[in-house]
């Protein structure tokens, strides 16, 4: 699949919604009161986050590094409390999206920050005060936007336009998305 190709609730995964928007305007806090909401509530949500930088994990003196460091090409750690893989890409292109998400286990909701380039269903997080432009008026896949400013006149028809800071209305709008995609097979029951 390509990079491009648009993700979808294939085997059993469940929709993916993405979330963007520039440095600093809050996806990360969002994110963070969403899931515990919609946790709260009993689904079972997935996160993708994107970053620019180099990601470590664990001291270089654990063993789990040393092993990694001396050539594994991945290496999983595994407790009774969760697990987590390591892949070095020695050179290799990053994985795209479609392929990390084949990774995840199915969930009610897979939430994708960052990916701005993938065509996919999103919701844009813009502060004005941040000086930047608002990503919604060239990108047809951003459904919402959240934000502490009053929405445009020149906003386009259908775009719904959320306040940032009402978390509730936030949830009330993807549980309402949520509705509105096609059932999948979660461990062989249908959901919806």
């Amino acid at each position: 699949m390509s990079r491009t190709e648009a993700p979808r609730s294939a085997q059993g995964l469940g929709p993916v919604l993405g979330v963007v928007g520039w440095s600093g305007s809050g996806k990360t806090t969002l994110l963070e009161g969403l899931v515990a909401r919609l946790a709260q509530d009993g689904l079972r949500v997935n996160i993708v986050k994107h970053s620019h930088h180099d990601i470590e994990l664990e001291p270089p003196r654990k063993d789990s590094a040393r092993l990694r460091l001396a050539g594994a090409a991945e290496v999983m750690i595994a407790s009774p409390y969760r697990i987590a893989i390591m892949r070095e890409l020695r050179a290799e292109p990053e994985p795209g999206l479609v392929e990390l998400l084949a990774r995840l286990s199915p969930a009610d909701l897979t939430l994708v920050e960052g990916y701005k380039w993938e065509s996919l269903p999103k919701l844009e997080v813009h502060r004005p005060s941040l000086g930047k432009p608002p990503l919604f008026q060239d990108d047809v896949t951003i459904l919402a936007v959240l934000s502490d400013a009053a929405r445009p006149a020149d906003a386009r028809a259908g775009l719904a336009w959320l306040d940032l800071n009402d978390l509730g209305r936030v949830v009330d709008w993807v549980c309402g998305w949520l509705k509105m995609q096609p059932q999948v097979l979660v461990d062989e029951a249908v959901k919806d």
